[in-house]
């Protein structure tokens, strides 16, 4: 066991995201004080940070500003008790029960990432996502067909082409064998480690759906805080590697979908993806959380500011540490590659 605390009895399902703390979490856990009693994970991610908060028995609070990433929060760290039974995942793969949830799936990426009785078969699966009764279990089914999804496309992402080419490859599916695997059996393979994911650390945790910039006037007592921003000139336009996941989860049918991997347009407003907007945004999240003791932030040596500038600007604010780990091997985009170092900004009063 990693970690000697509360309730880590509870596993984490393994996320396929990029940017995901999961491997670092025994590290940044080090730097959890034990006496905060009430935390927030600003940019929620995967969840895995907010996991390790609830784990710790904190009131967890964790927000992103991507739908699908919000229901893993709704499903894993505000859910207390809710699991999807059999006869509910029999529901959730019946026939299309709503004509409102039409072919959007089938009509935008038949032929692009999945067959044509794949993207029908999602389609389906969303329109009976509505029948779950619980908001918690709808919440989870979301989470869970979005992990399916990563596992059924080479690299997890959808951001590139090359999808069905590569399901058609014998080497990609002797490594991957998901890639050409019914959904359902991959859902019901994932579903009891999700099940089993759930909790209740007594303590009334909530997932929010927002720009952090607008959602951290709105709490109150917060005693710290985990900032992990996305890391410009990394990997940090979320919104095309996962357009995807985000058109499942909201069902859209008022939006442009561009280019050749059919993303959704106009996206939405970030203010932390973009040089342009990355350092007058992060002294705004900062001059906002001045009243919260402690912050959390992960951040990467090969990202924009460098990280001089970064904890100059920190500095204007808090008393700061700065602790490296370095990546001894590639893990996907330009800041998680071998040699390039992780870090950790530990920012007190």
């Amino acid at each position: 066991m990693l970690f000697q605390d509360y309730y880590m009895g509870y596993k984490f399902p393994e996320p396929q995201y990029l940017g995901a703390k999961y491997i670092h979490r025994e590290w940044i856990d080090k730097y959890i004080p034990s006496d905060a009693k009430v935390a927030l994970d600003a940019f929620g991610g995967s969840q895995s940070i907010a996991y390790l908060l609830k784990q710790h028995g904190k009131e967890t609070h964790t927000n992103d500003l991507l739908s699908f990433n919000a229901h893993i929060g709704n499903a894993l760290i505000e859910n207390a008790s809710e699991i999807l039974s059999a006869q509910d995942v029999d529901l959730l793969f019946s026939p299309n029960r709503n004509p409102n949830y039409f072919s959007l799936m089938e009509q935008l990426y038949s032929g692009l990432f999945f067959t044509r009785e794949d993207a029908a078969l999602l389609d389906a699966f969303r329109s009976n996502v509505d029948c779950l009764q619980d908001k918690y279990k709808q919440s989870l089914a979301l989470a869970l067909m979005c992990r399916c999804l990563t596992r059924k496309v080479t690299m997890g992402h959808f951001a590139h082409t090359r999808a069905l080419d590569y399901a058609a490859n014998g080497e990609r599916i002797r490594r991957n064998r998901s890639l050409i695997r019914p959904l359902r059996d991959i859902f019901e393979d994932l579903l009891p480690q999700y099940n089993s994911a759930i909790f209740d650390n007594k303590r009334s945790n909530k997932s929010y759906n927002e720009n952090i910039l607008e959602l951290l006037p709105k709490l109150n007592n917060i005693d710290l805080v985990y900032f992990d921003p996305p890391y410009c000139d990394s990997h940090a336009d979320y919104q095309s590697f996962y357009h995807l996941l985000e058109t499942y989860v909201m069902y859209w049918t008022d939006k442009h979908f561009v280019n050749t991997i059919k993303r959704y347009d106009p996206k939405r407003f970030s203010g932390f993806d973009k040089k342009s907007t990355m350092i007058d945004n992060f002294h705004k999240l900062l001059s906002l959380a001045q009243s919260i003791p402690v912050w959390l932030i992960s951040y990467n040596d090969r990202s924009f500011p460098d990280i001089n500038t970064m904890t100059t600007l920190i500095r204007k604010y808090r008393n700061v540490e700065v602790i490296y780990k370095q990546y001894s091997n590639s893990r996907g985009g330009k800041g998680s590659v071998a040699g390039s170092r992780e870090v950790l900004l530990v920012c007190k009063m």
